[in-house]
């Protein structure tokens, strides 16, 4: 089975709170961007044989074996029979972006199993499974836009005024650890929370209103970040962020933005809709 796990952006992102088992409560606004994606196809074993991993395309920090694909496949594992598998996974998404691929790989690989093994898992036992794997990881069940709340895994979808418009995503060549940037916040419940925001404000109106409390740690650390915003703004973006704790940014435009800044290199473009 071929399977394109796909990348989501974050519309604003509050920290709220610190929970009594160590994770931060948050409010956020997911959306999928189907334009950039991953491959991870998997087939039976040969007779005999043990599973394999097999990773190309961008790197992905730590070992091979403690890939959530196979903490995904391990999951289910713990109550399903699954024969042997090759996996294969190509990395077109870069990790330490905020920008989901890892989530969503092992999302995509929950669903992809449960599809070619007839195993019967609903939507709601797969985004419990997932939520195991990862905090984002439930998002990408019905991987529609939605509120995200708790600690990412409670959802609700959301209709997000996208429809026609373009997204430009661009990240330098480094990784943001999501610990460490959780740790650089206070948390604040004050104000509104981003789901109220996008569906109340035009988009327009988000450059001041919608935020991301990860922003001013990043910007302080990684001034080429702020850069690229502020390059998007330039170029016409009616509302540029980092989504998740970064190091990606996007800007979301009306019309395709001519020609390519340099600030922004790397940058692609890329059509969203909200399906």
């Amino acid at each position: 089975m071929l399977l394109f796990p796909n990348a989501k952006i974050n519309l604003g992102l509050r920290v709220l709170r610190k929970r009594p088992d160590g994770y931060r409560d948050i409010s956020t606004v997911m959306f999928p961007v189907k334009g950039l994606h991953d491959a991870l196809e998997f087939v039976p074993a040969p007779p005999g044989a043990q599973d394999s991993f097999s990773l190309s395309g961008n790197k992905v920090p730590g070992a091979p074996a403690d890939n959530i694909c196979l903490k995904a496949l391990a999951l289910l594992r713990r109550e399903r029979d699954i024969p042997p598998l090759d996996i294969y996974l190509h990395k077109a998404i870069p990790a330490g972006a905020g920008l989901g691929g890892g989530s969503a790989d092992g999302t995509f690989f929950l669903k992809g199993l449960n599809e070619a093994f007839s195993l019967g898992c609903s939507d709601g036992e797969l985004e419990a499974k997932a939520a195991e794997l990862g905090s984002d990881c439930a998002f990408f069940v019905k991987n529609i836009p939605a509120k995200s709340e708790g600690r990412g895994e409670i959802l609700s979808p959301l209709d997000v005024p996208l429809s026609g418009m373009h997204l430009a995503v661009a990240r330098k060549d480094f990784h943001i650890a999501t610990g460490p940037a959780y740790d650089k916040i206070r948390p604040d419940s004050s104000g509104p929370e981003p789901a109220e925001i996008v569906t109340k404000i035009p988009v327009s109106g988000w450059k001041d209103h919608l935020v991301n409390d990860f922003e001013a740690a990043a910007f302080s650390e990684f001034p080429e970040l702020r850069a690229i915003r502020d390059a998007f703004y330039a170029q016409g973006a009616l509302y540029a962020a980092m989504t998740g704790s970064g190091s990606a940014v996007f800007g979301i435009f009306a019309e395709a933005p001519e020609g390519r800044n340099p600030v922004l290199a790397p940058v692609d473009f890329y059509r969203v809709s909200t399906l």
